[in-house]
């Protein structure tokens, strides 16, 4: 009998657990980080304090590279990271960085340029 009553209380508690396959919605892209095209990278802001959102769109899922250029274009920030097919919702974080213009570009492994904006650094 305790066997049958363990029995009935181990199926009903895996009865009761979260189904395993769950569908996940793509992230909602606000309108101030659209892009038209199939790549690019769009800031949510031009000036910047210390973070700002961006979206890098990507047409394939990818090992990208994100460079930050100062004023004379010299690199000042550079990380590589993967990016999924379509909008990629990132954020990148200016503190470390003194108050000037920039421009961040959006590279492909093979150095092709993907997409380039600028931003002021408040």
């Amino acid at each position: 009998m305790k066997k049958l009553i363990s029995l009935l209380i181990v199926t009903s508690l895996i009865g009761c657990t979260k189904d395993p396959f769950n569908v996940i919605e793509p992230p909602t892209v606000p309108n101030s980080l659209q892009i038209n095209s199939t790549v690019g990278i769009k800031l949510e802001n031009p000036f910047v304090t210390t973070e700002v959102s961006m979206n890098v769109k990507s047409d394939i899922a990818q090992d990208v590279t994100i460079r930050i250029f100062d004023i004379s274009n010299k690199t000042v920030s550079k990380e590589v990271m993967r990016v999924n097919a379509g909008d990629n919702i990132l954020k990148v974080y200016t503190s470390a960085l003194p108050s000037s213009a920039y421009r961040i570009g959006l590279f492909d492994s093979k150095g092709n340029q993907l997409g380039i904006t600028d931003f002021n650094k408040l």
